[in-house]
């Protein structure tokens, strides 16, 4: 029954069609569409790290095609237990290497947070879920336009769905300074109090240095129309203009980002730090290149999963969060992170219709 416990179905949706934004001569402009009737691996990267993001989640990011693959012009997101694939008792004394040797897809991609290699024992697990975070980092990335994204968020205890952007290059400097958009982000808790599968969030996180992130400026919480993001399919829109961006979740306003004469002014900071987007446009650091991320997250410590767990919630407790005391593990969870019952979801996103007077150059 263990590992039945964890056995979550995630579904993402998109199909690959790329188009040279230079080629555009009429606006409109579609260029990029991906339905994943295949999962076109020239657009999408893998990431394999269990280094948790910064926030010691307790996924390990691979690929294999039991955790991701497409079906019915649906990708799926898969997690299931480590000790499933291991092994019991795996993730208490064995070692999980993810470096690698054979190129893209294969090899690590993130060793922060000692993200490629841990030893488990007593007090530190090697991370026990297997899930996936897809990027279309080698594939394609874009500045200003329309992005549509059509999802079903995942149901089950602990889960951390995310559709989000990162920085092609990170021209400004390392996170924040770059910027990061979510799109969504959610948890697949079914009773959570006001932080349940009902709730999705959207922000955008920036500033000039770590630890300096002006994210409460820049971010929305909003209700799903239909009960639970889990379910039945939503669209998240965002119109990306030089002046400012505005999200949508199912054609309704939710949060719309004016910096006014640039985000340092909007900051607040003045003179007190350097300003490191002072060569760029009014929306730098959201002037430049972003690619897409989706993945499915499970845990952490880093509060989005609070250890003070509402009392409206039937299983209190199932994890235990504290940050790891040496190199060899992230946590401890105690129980079984959906709960005590199989969870069935899918996320299906499609992206359509990037639009821009410049056909995200």
């Amino acid at each position: 029954m263990k590992a039945l416990c964890l056995l979550l179905l995630v579904g993402v949706t998109l199909a690959a069609d790329v188009v040279d934004p230079k080629t555009c001569t009429t606006f409109p402009c579609l260029i990029f569409n991906d339905e994943f009737d295949f999962l076109d691996h020239d657009v999408w990267e893998h990431e394999i790290t269990m280094s948790g993001g910064g926030n010691w989640e307790f996924q390990v990011y691979v690929n294999n095609r039991s955790v991701s693959y497409t079906r019915d012009s649906t990708l799926f997101i898969r997690p299931e237990l480590t000790d499933r694939w291991k092994g019991d008792g795996f993730v208490s004394s064995g070692e999980l290497n993810l470096w690698g040797m054979n190129g893209r897809g294969d090899v690590c991609t993130g060793n922060s947070y000692y993200g490629c290699d841990r030893f488990g024992n007593a007090v530190n697990l090697v991370n026990p879920v297997m899930s996936a975070r897809l990027r279309s980092l080698p594939g394609f990335a874009v500045k200003y336009g329309r992005i549509e994204v059509r999802a079903k968020m995942p149901r089950g205890d602990w889960l951390w769905p995310a559709i989000w952007m990162l920085p092609r290059y990170w021209p400004y400097g390392g996170w924040p300074a770059s910027g990061e958009i979510d799109i969504l982000e959610s948890r697949g808790n079914d009773d959570y109090g006001d932080l349940g599968n009902q709730y999705g969030g959207t922000t955008m996180h920036w500033g000039p240095h770590w630890p300096l992130n002006f994210y409460d400026k820049t971010t929305a919480q909003y209700t799903a129309s239909d009960g639970s993001f889990a379910n039945s399919f939503h669209v998240w829109r965002i119109d990306w203009t030089s002046t400012k961006i505005d999200y949508y979740v199912d054609d309704v306003l939710v949060l719309s980002v004016d910096p006014g004469t640039s985000f340092w002014d909007f900051s607040g900071l003045g003179s007190e730090y350097d300003n490191p987007w002072v060569a760029g446009e009014k929306l730098a650091p959201f002037d430049q290149k972003f690619y897409f991320l989706f993945n499915v997250a499970v845990g952490g410590t880093n509060g989005f999963f609070p250890d003070e767990v509402p009392a409206t919630h039937p299983n209190p407790g199932p994890i235990h969060h504290h940050k790891p005391s040496s190199t060899s593990g992230m946590g401890v969870i105690v129980g079984c992170p959906a709960g005590n019952r199989v969870r069935v979801a899918s996320v299906k996103a499609l992206l359509y219709r990037l639009i821009t007077s410049r056909c995200g150059r």
